[in-house]
C-alpha cells in the first residue's frame, strides 16, 4: 500500500516540502480515521485495515486523493461504498474535497489485510 502526503491530479503530482508534510501529517491521520470507519459490508473489518486503500494523497489545498478497490471486482455495493468513502473522509473538518479512483490492479488478496484485520478475521496464526 502506498500512501504519501503529495496531490495526484489527472496524473500530475505536487510535491510538498517537509514543513507542508508537518503541517498536514494531523490531517492524513484524520482521513485514517475516517476510513476506519467505512466497512466492507460483507468483511466485519474497515476498508483500511482490509488493505483497499492503494493510495492517499493530500495536497496543500487540502484536498484528498484516494485510490483504492475492492475484495471482488463485482462487489454488488460498489457505489454504497464508494459513496460512503467520500462522505466519511469530506466530513473531516478543513478537508476541501475528496476524489476516489477505483482500481483492480493489482489485484487485492489477504496479503494486504492489516496485522489488527488479520486478528480479527483468525488469519493470525
Amino acid at each position: 500500500m502506498q500512501e504519501n502526503n503529495s496531490s495526484s491530479n489527472d496524473g500530475r503530482r505536487e510535491v510538498l516540502t517537509a514543513e507542508d508534510a508537518a503541517a498536514l501529517a494531523p490531517l492524513y491521520s484524520d482521513v485514517v480515521m475516517a476510513l476506519k470507519q467505512v466497512y466492507d459490508p460483507e468483511i466485519p473489518v474497515n476498508i483500511y485495515d482490509l488493505g483497499l486503500i492503494y493510495e492517499l494523497n493530500i495536497n496543500k489545498k487540502r484536498e484528498i486523493y484516494i485510490k483504492m478497490t475492492f475484495t471482488a471486482p463485482n462487489c454488488p455495493m460498489a457505489d454504497q461504498v464508494l459513496a460512503e468513502v467520500k462522505e466519511s473522509v469530506e466530513e473531516v473538518p478543513t478537508v476541501a474535497s475528496c476524489e476516489i479512483e477505483l482500481v483492480f490492479e493489482p489485484v487485492w488478496d489477504k496479503s494486504m489485510l492489516s496485522e489488527e484485520a488479520r486478528v480479527e478475521l483468525g488469519f493470525d496464526e
